[in-house]
């Protein structure tokens, strides 16, 4: 169902206790089951070497668990976006099988969700993806909902905002929205025809409007936005802003974080299961009616640890036909990697991971420099037979590559700005010179050492010969001194440098931070390119084979190390250990 004009705000009794007149007296529970960041793993399989993981295979099994216990008219599903993206098979289904229907929308019927949240990289996969996913999610009963993302022509939302469902006697409604930062991350053509405002900027007007229209006995808002800090300052962690605020909903779910975590309150309560099928979201409402209203309810909360292991084999069997024609396409072998590629040794310096990643984009005309940042934290791909699969190791995003113009000076300040976020200023030996801490993950519920700041934002250049200094402050650290063809580098020149379409759409803020506006770089943009492992992949396509010394040579690339050289190495290598270990 689509929106909504602007209505007076009801009264709060009525957002507390509206039911309809029908609702008879008596005792309801209802069970909601959440899931969020699955990022495509769909299949129990790891494709190669007869591994499993956890899958929605294994969800199903716990998810008909619960419908076998508590009544499949008791138990409402619903997912937190972010779905469309992340492994093999989606993007098989996404980009290669575009004949067949989208095995999504089929494994949602299946498993009989009831609505699913919009996410980012859900929106990253391109109008003819989602689209085309949103018509058929609708067919299958689980409407892709996002009630932010708005039309540019007549102001309506461009996903439904809100879905009625019969569950446990109720009449329930489940309003979604998707991530209010896309702009920032995404460029604009993937979202051509719409924007997205706040979503705590709207959801209180919205919950009045469903209420006030469909006088709902359960409001459900299912939304693609982190948890934040609850103080309306991260565009993109909206949930506790929202959790703290609205009135009028009884279960929030929420996800983009991958942060584990539940939080019960006498009105309402949060559910974020995470990511990639670790755990089921579990919540249960107690209702108590009487004279034909909600006079009390109860919540409880819970995550389910998923077994990769107790996978449904009705549901494998089912969609085994669509896991081999996967398979074949991610087993299909692709060239010869002729060097180890370990996507950590980019903390360090130089690593050819980052020379493969910076060679691509200097072959991307009209590109004199390069920016890039290890997008797997501590990704391996053995020398060897490449295969597809390792493709989505060596590069897991659908990101494209833009080749935009900034001068001398900016790409300095870009610089300090990246290293900024990498390394500490420090006076001696035995400080850290990464910036880590040891923490608890809330994403792994783990202790140990950890990056400060996320590492796929640790851009180092290419094109360029530089230095960074590890004992100075930012904007002192960077010392550029020439191009890789040995030519001067000038601070007042302008070049063109290739970044990813997640960097020059705004993406980590490092553009902001340095001064460059990522709105206005459209105007300065020379290029567009397909997605980056597209480019790798016709690389192989025409080079048959990675090389270290063709992917590292010094007049394309340059060089950059960390000084000074005994300090910084002594230094990084304890860090390293730290990390990961010996």
């Amino acid at each position: 169902m689509n929106p909504r004009p602007f209505l007076p705000a009801v009264t709060a009794a009525l957002l507390v206790f509206s039911c309809r007149p029908s609702l008879r007296n008596g005792d309801y529970t209802l069970t909601i089951l959440t899931t969020n960041d699955v990022h495509s793993t769909w299949f129990d399989s790891t494709y190669v070497g007869g591994g499993i993981r956890k899958s929605l295979f294994a969800m199903n099994h716990y998810i008909d668990s619960v419908r076998t216990a508590d009544g499949p008219g008791n138990v409402l599903l619903v997912d937190a976006g972010d779905c469309l993206q992340g492994d093999n098979a989606a993007y098989y289904f996404n980009y290669v099988d575009t004949v067949t229907p989208h095995l999504f929308p089929r494994l949602l019927e299946y498993m009989k969700y009831d609505a699913v949240a919009v996410g980012n990289h859900d929106i990253e996969t391109g109008h003819p993806v989602y689209d085309r996913v949103t018509a058929d999610l609708k067919k299958a009963g689980a409407d892709f909902l996002a009630g932010n993302a708005v039309r540019n022509d007549n102001g309506q939302t461009y996903f439904p905002l809100y879905k009625m469902v019969e569950k446990a006697g109720l009449r329930i409604a489940v309003l979604g929205y998707t991530n209010a930062n896309i702009k920032a991350w995404l460029s604009e053509e993937i979202w051509s025809g719409m924007h997205f405002v706040s979503i705590a900027d709207i959801i209180q007007r919205d919950v009045d409007y469903v209420r006030d229209r469909e006088h709902p006995d359960v409001v459900v808002a299912t939304m693609h936005s982190a948890c934040g800090q609850g103080d309306g300052t991260i565009l993109e962690a909206e949930a506790l802003d929202a959790f703290n605020s609205v009135r009028g909903v009884d279960f929030l779910v929420c996800g983009h974080d991958h942060r584990p975590y539940v939080e019960t309150r006498d009105t309402c309560a949060l559910i974020n299961s995470g990511s990639h099928s670790r755990y089921v979201g579990h919540g249960k409402m107690h209702l108590k009616v009487e004279g034909g209203k909600v006079v009390s309810k109860t919540f409880e909360t819970d995550l389910i640890p998923v077994k990769a292991e107790m996978a449904d084999s009705l549901m494998r069997a089912h969609f085994q036909q669509d896991f081999e024609a996967v398979k074949a396409f991610t087993l299909r072998e692709v060239g010869i990697l002729n060097t180890d590629l370990w996507t950590r040794d980019a903390y360090r310096g130089m690593s050819d991971y980052m020379n493969l990643i910076h060679t691509l984009s200097l072959g991307c005309a009209p590109a004199d420099i390069s920016f890039g940042a290890p997008l797997t934290y501590n990704g391996h791909v053995g020398a060897g037979i490449l295969t597809y699969n390792d493709l989505f190791t060596i590069y897991p995003f659908e990101n494209q590559l833009y080749v935009v113009q900034l001068t001398g000076a900016e790409i300095k300040d870009y610089l300090e700005v990246s290293y900024d976020k990498w390394v500490n200023t420090v006076s001696g030996p035995g400080e850290h010179i990464l910036q880590i801490r040891q923490s608890d993950d809330p994403r792994t519920q783990q202790r140990g050492w950890s990056f400060i700041n996320r590492s796929y934002n640790f851009d180092s250049a290419a094109g360029l010969d530089y230095t960074v200094d590890v004992t100075k402050p930012r904007g002192q650290r960077i010392a550029i001194t020439a191009l890789a063809d040995g030519m001067p580098f000038d601070p007042s020149r302008t070049y063109n440098v290739a970044m990813t379409s997640y960097r020059a759409s705004g993406g980590g803020n490092l553009l902001r931070e340095a001064g460059i506006d990522p709105d206005a770089l459209a105007a300065r943009t020379v290029a567009r390119y397909p997605e980056i492992r597209n480019i790798l992949y016709d690389y192989l396509m025409e080079n048959g084979s990675i090389d270290p010394e063709v992917i590292s040579a010094p007049s394309v690339i340059g060089t950059w190390r960390f000084i000074p050289e005994k300090l910084a190495s002594a230094g990084i290598s304890a860090d390293m250990q730290l990390l990961f270990g010996k």
